[in-house]
């Protein structure tokens, strides 16, 4: 029998000096690919037509996610790096850090009858998911929701962005302040 996708999640997940760090998921082959099916299966039937990731760890998740749905990606970078072509901007609410970030989306990535699922590792206070539904709505996108490995927004927040989650927050192990 195959370990839910919540199993592998909480076996892999480690604090590091108090930050929380996923990135041990994508080191085992068969913990990444449960981990891209438990974000993709609750919009499967959805009718999504694309798949939006924010750099970096997005990237990463959200393309996966778009190939097990059979569907595009468009990336959604921040304010450094190459992007080329008219593009979409948002600057986010503050995040739980207090930081603003600058969101960008190729403008011409988005149209019309696009049914347009997010993908993270993480998500907090939506801040940076409210930027990219509000870029996506402007491109006359339909924001499907988004999908994480880790919900840690609140039930109104969650509502309000349609967030389908791996895992939530509270079911992490505590930081015990070692490593």
């Amino acid at each position: 029998m195959t370990p839910h996708p919540r199993d592998l999640v909480l076996e892999r997940f480690r604090w590091v000096g108090g930050h929380a760090d996923v990135w041990q998921i994508f080191r085992d082959a068969g913990a990444l690919a449960a981990t891209v099916r438990g974000l993709a299966e609750p919009f499967r039937e959805d009718g999504v037509t694309s798949v939006c990731g924010i750099e970096s760890r997005g990237f990463l998740l959200g393309a996966a996610v778009a190939v097990e749905l059979g569907v595009g990606f468009v990336a959604v970078r921040k304010s450094e790096g190459i992007f080329p072509g008219k593009k979409v901007t948002r600057r986010s609410h503050p995040d739980y850090r207090g930081t603003r970030q600058e969101l960008r989306l190729q403008r011409d990535a988005v149209g019309t009858g696009d049914r347009v699922l997010l993908v993270d590792d993480w998500i907090e206070t939506g801040s940076q998911a409210g930027a990219v539904r509000s870029m996506v709505e402007e491109c006359d996108g339909q924001w499907m929701g988004c999908s994480v490995v880790v919900d840690q927004t609140t039930p109104a927040r969650r509502a309000d962005l349609s967030v389908r989650s791996i895992v939530t927050a509270s079911k992490l192990p505590p930081w015990d302040g070692q490593c």
